[in-house]
């Protein structure tokens, strides 16, 4: 079995280390900078704690890195470069030279360099791309997306659209099957040290996609609308159901539900064990964050010229 081990215990790399402990590898330690909460997450997993991730570096074959943003170049490349496969948590990096550094490392190694995108295992965006390619909702035209909720704090380190946005520009790349032409956009600030709400407009040709986010609404929501020619698609990434309605009926699609972190880390290992492309690699991650920088401030862009094959 794989020996895997994660790098950050905050909110979400407590997650990573509980579902390591239950899946088919072997979870071998994780290292956190609070002594305190280390030693507590790794004693109820029964695993070794580490205050120096280093000390993890011959140990293990897999790492989720889960530390803030400006600091995912730095670890990452000190396993990548000794060969030990990555799941980074999205966005790849702070910066595009940081991504490509990281790319070009993982290539360099043989290693898995993963990335975070955890919308891309939602069973419900994974069905909506099969019910578009299919043809149901005839010539896709739209898709709006709405991720708001409350201000969240702890995130200083990036901005919203690094933050959030990135969750949809993933997605609506992915569901589209390019990258956009352009992109026009509006932040703005109100209590974050960034930007904390902003509107996003990607232009697909063909298909035009709005996205909206937002730090200060009292209630958490994450929807997407993907318009067709034929039908309309509604989609709720928390209760992961889709809705479908034409001019003659409304239908709700059969959806098992399923935890999208636990897709991810299998996925991760899956592609580890049998040498695959992941669902979100490397450069799959820069093409995100790319848009995603170009949109953190008050802009309109043409990127094609600069943009990579999905």
């Amino acid at each position: 079995m794989t020996k895997v081990a994660v790098v950050g215990l905050g909110s979400m790399g407590q997650h990573h280390a509980r579902l390591y402990s239950e899946l088919d590898c072997e979870f071998v330690g994780a290292a956190d900078t609070d002594a305190v909460r280390g030693r507590d997450i790794c004693a109820r997993y029964k695993v070794p704690y580490y205050a120096d991730y280093h000390d993890l570096l011959d140990r293990v074959e897999a790492v989720s890195i889960v530390v803030p943003t400006t600091l995912h170049h730095h670890v990452a490349l000190d396993f990548l470069n000794r060969g030990v496969h990555c799941l980074v948590e999205k966005p790849i990096a702070f910066n595009l030279d940081e991504a490509q550094e990281m790319t070009a490392a993982a290539s360099q190694h043989n290693a898995v360099l993963a990335v975070g995108h955890i919308e891309h295992f939602n069973p419900a965006v994974r069905l909506l791309k099969q019910i578009i390619d299919a043809g149901d909702l005839g010539r896709l035209i739209s898709i709006a997306t709405r991720r708001v909720g409350p201000y969240v704090p702890r995130i200083r380190d990036v901005g919203i659209v690094i933050d959030s946005a990135s969750h949809d520009i993933g997605i609506v790349r992915y569901l589209v099957g390019q990258e956009p032409l352009s992109v026009f956009s509006r932040v703005g600030r109100l209590k974050h040290c960034k930007e904390d709400h902003a509107v996003i407009v990607l232009d697909f040709g063909s298909t035009t996609a709005s996205i909206e986010v937002a730090w200060f609404n009292p209630q958490k929501v994450r929807t997407l609308v993907a318009t067709g020619s034929e039908a309309t698609a509604y989609l709720d990434y928390i209760e992961q159901t889709i809705t479908i309605r034409n001019s003659h009926e409304t239908r709700v699609a059969d959806i098992a539900r399923q935890e999208p972190l636990r897709v991810e880390l299998q996925d991760f290992l899956h592609c580890i064990q049998n040498g695959c492309r992941p669902a979100v690699d490397g450069t799959a991650a820069l093409g995100i964050l790319r848009i995603a920088l170009e949109a953190s401030g008050n802009r309109y862009t043409t990127l094609a010229a600069n943009m990579a094959p999905v």
